[in-house]
């Protein structure tokens, strides 16, 4: 079989790799697989095809399918430290909803969903840390946050502050998501925040 030179290259570039940017192209060739194949369809040796590497070198950091997955999923999900605060309760729920929307939608995200939706509930429990800390915990935190300041503005009742109304977005999204097959434009979000959260946070509901 004869080589060619620019697959003597790409080779040799790949075998010189190291450390955090050979880490960073698995990872990166992992959350393409999830994203196209699904998680029943991701392999490590298809992992190592897409990062041009060796599979000995994914197995040697990540002995199981399930170790990269979860990693991948960390380094893939976006990054949100502060809720948006943009003058009323209104305008900050649209601005959370439409960043959920665009990460669930994402490289990302359909790599999240494709764990979720084909995991059995042993392979999910593993993954029951990435999805909380990376997912729930943020999104829970900025709506308490916008939600908690609607209140302080006079804007939001102040029972509203109560864990059945923080799960009422992600449950939304994602119900329509799954099994609606919604994929949420910005006037689907409009409609839900102006039929569904002004009414029920507003401080005048006789």
């Amino acid at each position: 079989m004869v080589t060619s030179h620019w697959e003597t290259a790409s080779a040799q570039a790949a075998s010189r790799r190291r450390g955090a940017v050979l880490e960073r192209a698995i990872l990166e060739a992992a959350l393409d697989q999830l994203s196209t194949v699904g998680w029943k369809g991701l392999t490590m040796e298809g992992v190592a095809a897409g990062a041009q590497t060796g599979k000995a070198a994914v197995y040697r950091r990540w002995p199981s399918k399930e170790d990269l997955v979860a990693d991948a999923l960390r380094s893939g999900l976006p990054n949100y430290d502060t809720a948006p605060d943009l003058g009323s309760v209104r305008e900050d729920l649209l601005a959370l909803c439409r960043r959920a929307r665009d990460a669930m939608f994402s490289r990302s995200g359909s790599a999240l969903r494709s764990v979720i939706h084909e995991c059995d509930d042993l392979q999910t429990e593993r993954f029951h840390a990435v999805i909380y800390d990376g997912v729930i915990e943020p999104t829970i935190r900025m709506l308490r946050e916008v939600i908690t300041r609607g209140i302080e503005r006079k804007e939001v009742r102040a029972e509203a502050a109560n864990g059945y109304v923080f799960d009422a977005i992600p449950a939304m999204m994602m119900y329509r998501s799954k099994l609606c097959d919604c994929e949420w434009s910005d006037s689907e979000l409009e409609e839900m925040i102006d039929q569904l959260m002004v009414p029920l946070l507003r401080p005048d509901r006789s």
